[in-house]
């Protein structure tokens, strides 16, 4: 949808960003933590996603891993947001409740919407355009490089939500409730200079 931004209008906007202060990670309600480790074996941290997990390829997404987490887990929750969207907020772009409470992982292409071969037990909420599932990174032409925070938590006892939560409805119920957190970030861009080398490789120092 994004692709047909002028690539004049996203220069425009280049300053306009939500900013990664309003991160899901970053809300002071959700307490202190300690941290786990969140992984992928298709893009390193900081590094630019395959194009196939965005609106440009095939638009699934990433395979995740985690480990690290802590006893006392009841349940994990993703939020995957992008600081970078020229909006108030940043732009959710998956959002699953009610992940098992163990060390695990997210295969290629597995946010999607619930009923459709999603994760057993968990519930795919919805992200910005109000969809079930992974919406693929789809920036503004020219608007720069975006960073695609994928934010693991992993959260003590406490409520359930009802099916399909928003974003609001997890920061909600998990204030309080964060035992450890886990940060992963990818980038892309439009109408701006790729970088080369290897697909996913990490920028040099």
């Amino acid at each position: 949808m994004l692709e047909h931004v002028p690539h004049w209008l996203g220069s425009a906007l280049k300053n306009l960003r939500a900013g990664p202060e309003k991160l899901a990670i970053a809300h002071s309600e959700l307490g202190s933590f300690e941290s786990l480790d969140l992984a992928s074996p298709a893009f390193a941290n900081g590094a630019r996603l395959p194009e196939r997990f965005t609106a440009d390829g095939e638009g699934v997404s990433p395979p995740l891993f985690w480990t690290g987490v802590p006893e006392g887990t009841e349940r994990m929750a993703l939020i995957v947001e992008d600081p970078d969207a020229p909006a108030p907020q940043p732009l959710v772009h998956a959002v699953i409740w009610n992940l098992p409470p163990h060390d695990g992982e997210l295969k290629e292409g597995m946010i999607r919407a619930d009923g459709e071969g999603s994760i057993r037990g968990s519930d795919v909420g919805r992200n910005s355009y109000l969809g079930e599932g992974w919406l693929p990174p789809d920036p503004p032409t020219g608007h720069g490089e975006h960073h695609y925070a994928f934010q693991l938590f992993a959260l003590g006892p406490g409520p359930d939500l009802a099916t399909n939560p928003g974003r609001g409805a997890m920061l909600e119920a998990m204030a309080g409730r964060v035992l450890a957190a886990g940060l992963l970030t990818g980038t892309y861009s439009r109408g701006e200079e790729a970088p080369t080398g290897l697909v996913g490789a990490a920028a040099p120092a």
